[in-house]
């Protein structure tokens, strides 16, 4: 059984849909309908569009309401990573001044894309227990020596299971500069948890993780601001560039990825059935139990419970994270994730998101490693 933080597990409507004959992305007309389907599934799943793609009560950041707003949404054929990369080289250039906000793993990568495009990265960092450290944004966002054009944050830190609340880091770039793009990385929450895209240039996303789709497409919403500043850049990359995918109504940039397309068209499908609301209060009944049946096991989440995701829960097992993922998989038959980096052996993590965030399946999990330990 699958249960790691992505690649998640594929349901078997959209394993059927991926067995079909396959669609020519270049000239049959058939593809470009379910390209356009597809977008128009993940404006709904961003929360952008005419209709902002939420209830009103959903809108919300520190009590107040939000404008539904509009974004062009695009999916390219690449793995999620490829998004990250992309918001980079479409948005900096040598010279360009770049604020990487970060308490993860991923947080800090988007520093080293900033500097393989040659942009300057500034980043602000909190410990990856500790929450994004708003206190150093404020005074480096007040100190008048930078003029930053880009920011770029982490929604959810899969590799530690935090998810982070971005509203008060965005109030403060919005009232130091309302001209900085800011770029979050929403690959491990979008589909399970509400992502504020309204008051983000480029947010990303990603087809295996919270859509239960397999690995091969990144997502993005990206807003008019943004695509005005990718059209003032002097590109370095057509694979690593947004730009060519703003408009597709006379083609793709290269040949699309049919099969990938096609199956998250019909994970989205699935998704739109079940219904915003009970997607996200599925993963977090799962995210709960999960952190339930730990705690009765004596395990330690990693962060605080508070900033926990409800989409991937990170246990502290110091030492011991391979020796319990090797043991899961040989004698239950369940695979979990480690760490990454250096928490690659003291950490394990339990991915219920997408159609694995379902408690039966926690249970399962669960069971398994209260066998292992």
């Amino acid at each position: 059984m699958l249960m790691t933080p992505g690649p998640t597990a594929v349901p078997a409507p959209v394993r059927d849909a991926m067995s079909r004959e396959l669609i020519n992305p270049d000239v049959d007309p058939e593809f470009h309908r379910i390209y356009d389907r597809l977008t128009d599934r993940l404006a709904t799943v961003y929360g952008v569009g005419p209709d902002g793609g939420a209830r009103d009560d959903e809108r919300r950041g520190n009590g107040s309401a939000l404008a539904a707003s509009t974004r062009d949404v695009v999916a390219l054929g690449g793995e999620g990573i490829l998004g990250l990369e992309a918001a980079v080289a479409s948005l900096v250039e040598p010279g360009t001044e770049v604020l990487c906000l970060s308490n993860g793993l991923y947080g800090d990568g988007f520093a080293d894309f900033v500097a393989d495009y040659g942009g300057e990265a500034t980043v602000v960092s909190a410990d990856y227990d500790d929450s994004l450290p708003l206190a150093e944004l404020e005074s480096v966002l007040a100190d008048g020596d930078r003029e930053f054009e880009v920011a770029t944050m982490v929604h959810c830190e899969t590799p530690t299971g935090t998810l982070n609340d971005l509203g008060p880091a965005l109030n403060l770039l919005e009232a130091a500069d309302g001209e900085i793009c800011t770029v979050v990385d929403a690959v491990s929450s979008l589909g399970g948890v509400r992502v504020p895209t309204d008051r983000i240039d480029v947010c990303l996303g990603a087809s295996q993780k919270c859509f239960s789709a397999p690995p091969g497409l990144a997502t993005a919403a990206i807003s008019d601001r943004a695509w005005a500043a990718m059209a003032e850049r002097d590109p370095h990359s057509l694979y690593a560039n947004f730009l060519p995918w703003r408009d597709t109504a006379e083609g793709f940039p290269y040949t699309h990825l049919t099969t990938e397309v096609v199956a998250l068209d019909a994970a989205l499908g699935l998704w739109l059935e079940e219904g915003l609301d009970a997607v996200r209060e599925r993963h977090r009944t799962a995210a709960a139990r999960c952190r339930e049946r730990g705690a009765a096991l004596g395990l330690e989440p990693y962060p605080d419970p508070e900033r926990s995701s409800p989409t991937v829960t990170a246990f502290e097992v110091p030492g011991r994270a391979a020796a319990l993922q090797e043991t899961l998989r040989e004698e239950h038959d369940v695979l979990l994730a480690t760490g990454l980096g250096d928490l690659a052996n003291d950490v394990l993590r339990i991915g219920h998101m997408g159609h694995s965030a379902r408690v039966e399946r926690v249970d399962e999990a669960m069971d398994a490693l209260a066998g292992a330990l």
